[in-house]
């Protein structure tokens, strides 16, 4: 107990030092990545003005009483996207009274023998933005992320609703117009729809047949029948009007059929994963179709990902696909590590400016938030990061992070204990350094 109300106190220390700020701040001579149309300035400057960036440009006059950062040089991006992940929903993963991200088979039904079919859940009313984890992620570039419902085997592969948030330490941190529908059709997902890849399509249309307004009042779903509860028909109706709906799929074939369904039913449809999409680039080019792409997966790990090559990101791209980041496995405790994937799709060919703007304005794009965040634009608010060399090189540090224009103290959890326990020998206090 003594050490949980020590940590505490060191969250709540940071978090007060997170919430103080200039009301305008100059950032001065920074090699400004902007991930917008005015590229790269070699000898930028910027100013935020009430954690809204106001002006970016080479030689801009400091405006009075601004509080001056010299760069000295340093790389300038906007903050990074943390892809796909439970930040927030998940604390310790081996924890189940940490994990709130899954809807199981444990659901009350509200009828005898109703489906656990349940596309209304919503992960969103769980998020907690003073997690451990986002402190430990955020002092490393990341301000953002989309939350993703996860699939249990004894649940639904449609696992329900998330949508992005920024890690600015406020409780309603949700970007507008981002929220989004998740359907998991990857191998790991058959064992849902009676084992068959048939039977997944078989259920995703009897499920989008229900959502769909009747043509008549006899042909309304009774209550305890069909595969959706009537909030849950609610729920997925709204996404066939012009909705997001991502899908976790690798297969070149199923991504085909993907696009087909988003074609037939009216949604947008976003792929998440896609080891095969080079195959079929051109197809995700004509429909506008983006793909979230972990650029690691270059060996099938499963029979879906048997065209796995490191080169899929820039053959996206050569082809029109819009092309982010989101990393497989563990990608909430290991949410840090995404850099690498960009790094690598760089060194296999993808432009290093495209492969920036896949972990900054391309999400922001897919997720209809880039209006807000995403580049170093005039009226985005200021979520920036410097570096102290290249940002998609896994041995470049961030020197110093803002949200909101607000400079993040540059320690966590992590970094706190590793100063306690690599102090000089001697005894140790049971508190952190004071300031800490």
């Amino acid at each position: 107990m003594r050490a949980l109300s020590v940590l505490a106190g060191a969250v709540a220390l940071a978090l007060a030092g997170f919430a103080s700020a200039q009301s305008v701040v100059f950032i001065d001579n920074a090699k400004v990545h902007t991930a917008g149309a005015a590229g790269t300035l070699a000898n930028g400057d910027v100013v935020i003005t009430n954690g809204v960036i106001s002006a970016v440009g080479a030689e801009l006059a400091a405006p009075a009483g601004a509080t001056r950062i010299d760069a000295k040089g340093q790389p300038l991006t906007p903050g990074l996207f943390a892809g796909l992940t439970a930040l927030g929903l998940e604390e310790i993963s081996a924890e189940s009274s940490t994990v709130h991200q899954n809807l199981g088979a444990a659901t009350p039904h509200v009828h005898p023998g109703e489906t656990r079919w349940r596309p209304e859940f919503d992960v969103l009313p769980a998020y907690n933005p003073r997690s451990q984890v986002i402190g430990v992620n955020r002092i490393e570039g990341l301000t953002f992320t989309v939350l993703a419902p996860g699939a249990l085997e004894e649940g639904s592969f449609v696992a329900g609703q998330g949508g992005a948030v920024r890690f600015d330490g406020g409780f309603d941190a949700l970007v507008d117009g981002s929220r989004s529908l998740f359907v998991d059709l990857s191998n790991g997902a058959v064992a849902m729809s009676g084992g068959s890849r048939a039977g997944q399509y078989m259920l995703l249309d009897q499920a989008i047949r229900e959502a769909k307004p009747p043509a008549s009042p006899m042909m309304m779903v009774s209550p305890g029948h069909g595969l959706l509860t009537p909030a849950g028909r609610d729920a997925m109706s709204r996404y066939l009007r012009g909705g997001r709906v991502v899908f976790t799929v690798d297969r070149a074939a199923d991504i085909r059929q993907v696009i087909a369904l988003g074609q037939r039913y009216g949604f947008q449809p976003v792929i998440n994963g896609g080891a095969e999409a080079w195959i079929v680039a051109n197809e995700l080019a004509a429909a506008k179709v983006p793909v979230l792409l972990d650029a690691l997966v270059n060996l099938p790990g499963s029979f879906d990902q048997l065209g796995a090559r490191l080169d899929n990101a820039a053959k996206l791209h050569a082809a029109g696909v819009t092309v982010a980041f989101s990393q497989a496995g563990d990608a909430t405790h290991n949410a840090r590590k995404i850099r690498q994937l960009a790094g690598v799709a760089a060194a296999h060919g993808l432009p290093w400016e495209t492969a920036l703007a896949g972990l900054t304005s391309a999400p922001a794009k897919v997720f209809g938030i880039d209006a807000k965040i995403g580049s170093i634009e005039v009226g985005k608010t200021a979520d920036l990061v410097l570096w102290n060399g290249d940002p998609l090189e896994v041995t470049t540090t961030a020197t110093q992070v803002f949200v909101g224009g607000r400079a993040v103290p540059m320690q966590s959890r992590q970094t706190l204990l590793r100063d306690r326990y690599l102090a000089p020998k001697g005894e140790r206090s049971r508190l952190y350094p004071a300031g800490r």
